[in-house]
């Protein structure tokens, strides 16, 4: 099956590593805009639609943590943060700040362009083959309409988040490990020891509107993972 035409936004300030990861995803189907710096790229990514935005921190004019805030706050279109090795700090902080996915440098342009077309497929409710409306309590996730909804009131998710309530309200009352959210959520097993799983969680208790230190709905099992509850809460 041939993957469609992808469109994204590389804001990355190294001109050579930037026209190299461009030839690579325009030969395999993604066009690609470039931009040098933190405010163009901004602008850019505000001014069109990408289906993704390629996000380096490390960048002249604007950094790429507050681009990432402010495109975050007007626009759910999915962002891959591209870090240097060890910056694990930088990486949590992008999470937090809405960004879909990070990819540490040197990165393999083979796993970018899978990442690219994973949070793709999340955003457009394409992740799974199911496509059943979810109901748990208040709460009610339709995979078909990308659409999540609690108390009546519907959820801002990001496509990752969205896949990672469905995973977790699918098996509401089971207890689900960082290696199997990561798993049933797209994402990529290896990662889950680090702290990914666990900042989209909090954003997710966040949306729900979760006491972060008592919650109620999406529960912590010290030792073996998270859990929605079956039950409305009181």
């Amino acid at each position: 099956m041939t993957e469609p035409v992808l469109t994204a936004l590389l804001i990355e300030d190294d001109a050579r590593l930037a026209a190299l990861t461009r030839d690579y995803l325009e030969s395999h189907g993604v066009v690609v805009t470039l931009a040098s710096d933190g405010r163009r790229g901004l602008s850019e990514a505000l001014a069109r639609r990408h289906d993704v935005v390629l996000l380096d921190l490390m960048l002249p004019g604007k950094h790429g943590l507050d681009v990432c805030r402010e495109l975050r706050a007007r626009s759910d279109v999915p962002i891959v943060v591209l870090t240097a090795r060890g910056e694990e700090a930088d990486r949590v902080m992008g999470l937090e700040l809405g960004a879909d996915d990070y990819l540490a440098k040197p990165f393999s342009p083979r796993e970018l362009l899978a990442r690219i077309r994973a949070v793709v497929r999340r955003a457009r409710g394409q992740a799974g083959p199911s496509l059943e409306v979810v109901r748990v309590g208040q709460l009610t996730v339709d995979p078909g309409a990308q659409r999540a909804t609690y108390a009546g009131r519907e959820l801002p998710l990001t496509g990752y988040e969205f896949a990672l309530l469905k995973a977790l309200a699918e098996r509401a009352g089971r207890v689900l490990s960082r290696e199997q959210l990561m798993e049933l959520a797209g994402g990529n097993a290896e990662e889950s020891f680090d702290r990914s799983i666990d900042v989209h969680v909090s954003r997710l208790r966040h949306k729900l509107g979760d006491d972060p230190k008592r919650p109620r709905l999406l529960k912590t099992v010290r030792g073996a993972g998270y859990l929605f509850t079956a039950e409305d809460p009181p």
